[in-house]
């Protein structure tokens, strides 16, 4: 027998949509001023830290088209809603920022042999960490709003932002050592270890993109979803088996089997469905879509079976088994061993 429920609680997409927007609005700014830092200084590191908001800007804009696509309701085409755009916009990002990192290694590694002059090293500084500081403040209110929303894509958008603050802190550090020691070389080395950084940042989001496409385990949630059912499991839960958890942008699918006595009524049966879904609503705080495989229970179910005065046992209990990760991504019941049962 299959149960599925379905909640919602709080998630408002035209909202997030109209955040990001002003986050596109906010990194188009931040461009202009990163390259007129640049043309003020003529710095291949400060290049390299205007090229990485272009990455920002098209991001941010690949981020606004699929927030609104994933926005739109299920339809026959899509059962499971449109909310996999994500991965594959956050792919494009990862993509874009290893093309960024790959410009700047060039130019900086052309420039430590054939420098080029820089200038207005100090206006340059303030401008730059000026706009480092931006960067981590929209950073932090993207992933603030992408937690509350249980949207992926800005709470992704959000650390890069951030990310990308903390580099510039570092770009800081190699300007003002330029300033007062006149490195001139130092300035195409920081450009060349900046691109190489965000070519690495960059993998990782491709990484993490194709991994959502592809329906790749997610072992940190599931071993927050096994712990959070072991805390607060029931004596009717006798076990659950084959869970699966499946990300689709705000919606979260938990696919499970659960072991119940084989006497209950189905009303009482939707009752332990609702006692789990509530469980898990209460904890994630977002768009759930549950199913539940309902397993009867066997006689090789009573020996780890707590239910209190039950006339249908066909063995005395024994003990419970501590649920964990291995035992309830496994697709079989759970039992004790046989020396136990006797």
């Amino acid at each position: 027998m299959f149960l599925h429920i379905t909640t919602v609680k709080g998630v408002s997409p035209n909202k997030i949509i109209h955040f990001q927007k002003w986050i596109l609005i906010g990194g188009v700014l931040l461009l202009v001023i990163k390259f007129g830092a640049y043309w003020i200084t003529n710095s291949n590191a400060v290049l390299s830290d205007a090229l990485e908001s272009i990455v920002n800007v098209s991001a941010a804009a690949f981020a606004l088209f699929s927030l609104a696509y994933s926005a739109r309701p299920k339809d026959l085409n899509h059962p499971y809603g449109h909310g996999k755009i994500e991965f594959l916009s956050s792919g494009i990002e990862g993509f874009l920022v290893v093309i960024a990192g790959l410009s700047i290694s060039i130019k900086g590694g052309y420039n430590i042999f054939f420098p080029q002059e820089i200038s207005n090293i100090d206006l340059g500084v303030y401008i730059t960490g000026f706009a480092g500081l931006a960067n981590y403040l929209m950073g932090m209110a993207m992933i603030r709003r992408g937690k509350k929303e249980n949207s992926l894509l800005l709470e992704a958008g959000g650390k890069h932002l951030q990310t990308d603050a903390y580099s510039t802190i570092a770009l800081i550090v190699g300007l003002m050592a330029i300033y007062l020691f006149n490195w001139l070389w130092l300035d195409s080395v920081i450009a060349l270890l900046f691109g190489l950084y965000i070519i690495y940042e960059g993998y990782r989001i491709v990484r993490k993109s194709l991994a959502g496409i592809m329906d790749e385990a997610d072992f940190d949630l599931l071993e927050e979803v096994v712990e959070l059912l072991e805390a607060k499991r029931k004596p009717s839960w006798i076990d659950v088996h084959n869970l699966r958890v499946i990300k689709y942008g705000t919606k979260l699918h938990v696919d499970t089997h659960m072991t119940i006595p084989w006497y209950i009524d189905v009303r009482a049966a939707h009752d332990v469905m609702t006692e789990i879904e509530d469980v898990i609503r209460e904890h994630f705080g977002e768009r759930i879509e549950l199913f539940v495989h309902m397993d009867p229970c066997t006689a090789s179910s009573c020996s780890l079976c707590s239910v209190a005065n039950c006339e249908k046992r066909e063995k005395k209990f024994v003990r419970k088994i501590e649920w964990d990760l291995d035992l309830l991504l496994k697709n079989q019941k759970h039992r004790l061993k046989e020396e136990e049962e006797y």
